[in-house]
């Protein structure tokens, strides 16, 4: 449904369509913002990013295929990735892409809050530790929820080399969570 509309919506805002623009962005900010703030891992940068990635999708809007070649979701993601990319260059210039190091979910009971909270950040906290590449890999999994193909697109990876990232991650982001509960008990 949303391919469609979303098609639907570029192709209103190459002829010069203000709304259809707006309504883009009002359909993907949030997610966006959320990919920017755990994969750069402050508001700040999320802002920043979120802000350079829909520009660079505005300057590019002409060369989005649609159809065969994969949802405007999938295009989208897929310059947020070169803008993160691009970020961890800048803010970084002497660390390698591999090397570079929430919001809390209301629960039904304050005491729940807090727990979902202080698991949450734990999460965050696991998931900057994580390299970029596998970092992308599970937001894009478990945040944005594409498929193992279209991670792969996005990336411009194969497919096995996704899971093999994800399943690598996975396994780094266990063992760092267990360390942490591990003093609790």
């Amino acid at each position: 449904m949303f391919k469609r509309q979303d098609d639907t919506l570029v192709k209103k805002a190459l002829r010069g369509d203000e709304r259809a623009w707006i309504a883009l962005i009002e359909r993907y900010e949030k997610a966006i913002y959320n990919y920017g703030i755990r994969m750069a891992g402050s508001h700040a940068d999320a802002a920043d990013l979120m802000q350079d990635i829909f520009l660079s999708v505005y300057k590019s809007l002409d060369s989005y295929r649609g159809g065969n070649e994969g949802s405007f979701k999938c295009w989208l993601f897929r310059i947020a990735h070169f803008r993160c990319v691009e970020f961890y260059r800048r803010k970084r210039p002497h660390d390698g892409l591999d090397d570079v190091p929430e919001q809390a979910c209301e629960g039904t009971t304050p005491e729940q809050g807090v727990l979902n909270a202080n698991e949450f950040g734990d999460l965050h906290v696991a998931m900057q530790t994580l390299p970029m590449n596998q970092k992308a890999v599970v937001e894009l999994k478990f945040f944005g929820q594409f498929t193992f193909d279209e991670i792969a697109s996005q990336l411009g990876i194969s497919s096995n080399t996704v899971k093999s990232r994800l399943y690598s991650a996975l396994d780094k982001l266990k063992y760092a969570l267990e360390d942490n509960y591990a003093d609790y008990q």
